[in-house]
């Protein structure tokens, strides 16, 4: 008995056990650990190849392999798989975005900054949510892709960073430190951003927002993550709304103009210019779970000082920036 008495039957029937036990029952009842270099790939799905092969076995020949006639190492692993028509690809770890930090660190808050383990309910909870942010391609998850174990070593490089834990620092990253930080500065905004960030999830609101431009740029980034970013801008480019801003604007008699530096695109450039003016919404991120945007929530800005607006943290509101005008 070997690698080649596998057959793309037993595979299935494995693949199967693994659907119906899910991955941590799955690796528990074979005795594997979590493989996060490599991933067999199926139906949109990612499984460990190992516990797969090993499982397959039983499929197979009615009897579980014995150490000698199963191969330890990748290579004749993914061989086999892909003789047997299945895909294997190298999974290389996705570092966490800052959406994902903002969730863990929540946790964190909620439950005091004490250490979670991965059978607590919220651990297997906050897994199962990050899994469905949409900020990582699915087809470049890893295995184990945001895992409860991967949740609790998460939580634990954010608790290390606390200035009141005397524990050996961990390997985490800057990020860590950082988002920790943003929680203890400014608390009642980061757990407005973090709930925020789970209404849009679960309401499946944040999941068809496309990425803008503007996300890549580091300089505009803000502490409440990327994904209500995504919302702040998906309103200010609403057509509806910005027609109905301009048409209340000029039925209160005043200018399409900008509101912090005044500038009249009509007045400079004729009929060419005529209702050309840019739409932001004034509502802070961590605010903006409402999800109904009122025109007053809207104002008129040229192109530039939109961008000034944005161009670094914190943002300026419209006030701030027709006071920095006026110096």
């Amino acid at each position: 008995m070997g690698p080649a008495d596998i057959t793309a039957d037993a595979v299935l029937k494995a693949i199967a056990e693994y659907d119906a036990l899910g991955r941590e029952a799955f690796l528990d009842t074979y005795g594997f650990r979590l493989t996060s270099s490599y991933a067999l790939a199926h139906d949109d799905r990612t499984y460990d190849p190992k516990a797969v092969f090993h499982a397959a076995h039983k499929y197979a020949t009615g009897r579980l392999p014995y150490d000698s006639e199963l191969p330890g190492g990748r290579a004749d692993i993914e061989k086999r798989l892909r003789e047997l028509g299945f895909e294997v690809r190298s999974t290389p770890s996705i570092p966490w975005a800052w959406d994902e930090l903002i969730l863990a660190c929540d946790l964190l808050v909620e439950h005091g900054w004490k250490t979670l383990d991965t059978t607590r309910s919220e651990v297997i909870a906050l897994s199962e949510l990050l899994q469905r942010l949409p900020l990582h391609p699915r087809e470049k998850r890893p295995v184990g892709f945001r895992s409860p174990n991967s949740v609790r070593l998460k939580t634990d490089n954010i608790l290390n960073e606390h200035p009141d834990r005397d524990t050996k620092k961990t390997n985490g990253s800057a990020r860590d430190a950082e988002i920790m930080w943003a929680f203890l500065d400014e608390p009642r905004r980061m757990r407005n951003a973090a709930e925020n960030i789970r209404r849009g999830v679960r309401s499946g609101e944040l999941a068809g927002l496309p990425a803008f431009e503007e996300e890549a740029d580091e300089d505009i980034s803000a502490p409440e993550g990327r994904l209500l970013i995504r919302k702040h801008y998906a309103r200010e480019r609403d057509r509806g709304l910005r027609k109905k801003k301009i048409d209340r604007t000029r039925a209160e008699g005043r200018p399409i103009a900008c509101e912090a530096c005044g500038f009249d695109f009509g007045a400079t450039y004729g009929p060419r210019g005529k209702d050309y003016i840019e739409v932001h919404h004034v509502v802070p991120l961590h605010h903006i779970g409402e999800s109904v945007t009122r025109l007053e929530d809207l104002a008129l800005l040229c192109a530039n000082c939109h961008r000034m607006i944005h161009v670094s943290r914190p943002w300026l509101t419209v006030d701030e920036l027709r006071a920095l005008l006026d110096r």
